[in-house]
C-alpha cells in the first residue's frame, strides 16, 4: 500500500490519534491534525449542531485534494450521538467542503468490524451511560451486539485523557469473554497500540479499537 497523506480532524483535546493513526497507515504516510474546539464537558445531542458546524468550517479552511489524499474525522462519539444518518450526511459535508474522500471513525468501526465477521462483541469504553447506549444502537444498525461492555465513565476531557494503555489492557481483558467473536475499544483518545495485538493473540478473535478501524478503512477507501 502506498503512503497517504491524511488529513485529521479530532477534538481539540485529542492528543492520542495523530501518533497511533500514522502507525497503523503505510510506511511514509502523514497525518495534519486540526483539532475542533469544544467545552470541557463530554459531547451530547445539544452541543453536536455547533461543533458540527466548526469541523466543518476547518474541513474546508485545513483540506483540499491539492495536499491530502483523504480525510479522517475521528471523533467517535460525535458519530454514535448523531447516529447513522447523521454521521453519514456529516461525512457527505466534509466530502463536498474538501473535495476528498472522507472516513469517519464511527462509520470505520462497523465496517472494519463487519469485515472481521463480528457479530457477537465485548466493547470497552470511557463514555457515560447514554453515550454507550448510542454505541450499542449504532453497532447494532450494522447487525453487530454488544454482548459485554465495561466502561471507565471519565466524567470530563481531563479524565479521559489520563487513561492509559495498560489500563485499557486491563479492563478489556476483564471484559472479554467466549461468548463475544471479537473485541472493540472505542473511542479515538484511548491508546491502543500498544496492546491490540496482545489481546488478539490472548484471546485468539480479533481485537480492533476506532484509531485502528480508521487507519484500516482509509487505506480501504484508497483501493
Amino acid at each position: 500500500m502506498r503512503a497517504l497523506r491524511v488529513g485529521l480532524m479530532v477534538p481539540i483535546n485529542n492528543t492520542t490519534m495523530e501518533g497511533e493513526l500514522a502507525a497503523w497507515l503505510p510506511a511514509g504516510s502523514s497525518v495534519t491534525r486540526v483539532g475542533i474546539p469544544r467545552g470541557a464537558g463530554l459531547l451530547t445531542r445539544e452541543t453536536m449542531p455547533a461543533y458540527r458546524d466548526a469541523a466543518v468550517a476547518l474541513a474546508a479552511q485545513h483540506f483540499s485534494s491539492a495536499t491530502h489524499d483523504i480525510l479522517a474525522y475521528g471523533c467517535t462519539a460525535a458519530g454514535f450521538i448523531s447516529g447513522p444518518r447523521g454521521d453519514a450526511e456529516l461525512q457527505a459535508e466534509l466530502s463536498r467542503v474538501t473535495g476528498l474522500p472522507v472516513v469517519t471513525t464511527a462509520r470505520a468501526m462497523v465496517v472494519a468490524l463487519q469485515a472481521a465477521g463480528a457479530r457477537r462483541i465485548a466493547v470497552v469504553t470511557p463514555y457515560q451511560d447514554a453515550v454507550n447506549d448510542q454505541l450499542s444502537e449504532f453497532l447494532a444498525d450494522g447487525g453487530i451486539a454488544v454482548e459485554r461492555l465495561a466502561t471507565f465513565r471519565a466524567p470530563d476531557v481531563a479524565a479521559l485523557g489520563r487513561i492509559t494503555a495498560e489500563e485499557v489492557r486491563g479492563l478489556a481483558e476483564a471484559t472479554m469473554g467466549e461468548d463475544c467473536d471479537a473485541l472493540f475499544i472505542g473511542c479515538s483518545q484511548l491508546p491502543t497500540h500498544a496492546v491490540l495485538g496482545g489481546l488478539a493473540a490472548r484471546f485468539g478473535k480479533p481485537a480492533l479499537s476506532s484509531i485502528q478501524a480508521t487507519a484500516w478503512d482509509a487505506q480501504r477507501v484508497m483501493g
